[in-house]
């Protein structure tokens, strides 16, 4: 079998790929089906690189996540959440503590 390292690479480029054709799926569906959404990875990217003493911002994880600065893919794509969404969110929220 090959390397993991490239194994799990391969993967995360393709969660990313399936992402990016899915941007009417929005943060927030993500959260409320699955606990995390694209800013969850982009903030678990910095985390790894930090733990094996690289740099990378936020922002610049963002933009690789989204495949574009996150500003623009919020212009772009995203649209304002539900009350049926929020509501959801809250809940779930409320579940963890």
């Amino acid at each position: 079998m090959s390397n993991n390292v490239e194994l799990e690479a391969a993967v995360f480029r393709r969660l990313l790929a399936h992402l990016d054709s899915r941007k009417d799926v929005q943060n927030i569906d993500l959260m409320n089906l699955s606990g995390f959404c694209r800013n969850c990875l982009a903030k678990w990217y910095a985390a790894a690189a930090a733990e094996r003493g690289e740099t990378i911002s936020y922002e610049a994880a963002r933009e690789l996540v989204y495949g574009q600065p996150y500003e623009q893919w919020k212009q772009l794509h995203q649209r304002e959440s539900t009350a049926a969404q929020q509501e959801k969110f809250a809940a779930a929220e409320k579940a963890k503590h």
